[in-house]
């Protein structure tokens, strides 16, 4: 019996923790939310960058750069690699008319030997929508001799 009262005193403290936090939020998400429906055009500067050879194991860095266009601030809700080894990071402050911005992706190459092609998806209020952004290389395997 005393197990049940304790899962019902745990579920409980998790579904108020919850709730807590929806009505706690700052009233920058608020307008960050309105900034989404807006939508506003971009430039993109860089959407490819082919990273030549490298020996596997190395870390390849990139920042792709990109301007708001348009007459609205660009907000980027999400940035999505498309494989584990990859990894991207979104400016956390709305992107102001004529600024530009970047999307920060860090590919690590261990245990990833031959051709690779990562991809980066963008989500944001641009119109048109931001293209794939695009890591691309090869990795020189290790030898046994390694």
């Amino acid at each position: 019996m005393n197990k049940v009262y304790f899962i019902a005193a745990i579920s409980s403290l998790i579904i108020c923790s919850c709730d807590i936090r929806k009505n706690d939020q700052p009233a920058t998400n608020k307008i960050i939310q309105a900034e989404i429906k807006d939508p506003t055009t971009i430039q993109i500067i860089d959407s490819v960058y082919d990273f030549g050879k490298i020996q596997e194991g190395e870390i390849v860095a990139f920042n792709f750069r990109f301007k708001n266009t348009g007459t609205k601030p660009l907000v980027i809700t999400n940035v999505h690699a498309s494989c584990g080894c990859t990894i991207a990071d979104k400016p956390e402050k709305p992107i102001l008319p004529n600024e530009i911005g970047f999307i920060i992706a860090k590919f690590n190459s261990d245990h990833k030997p031959g051709e690779a092609h990562k991809t980066i998806t963008v989500t944001s209020n641009a119109s048109p929508e931001f293209p794939e952004l695009l890591l691309k290389g090869t990795v020189i395997g290790k030898t046994e001799d390694d």
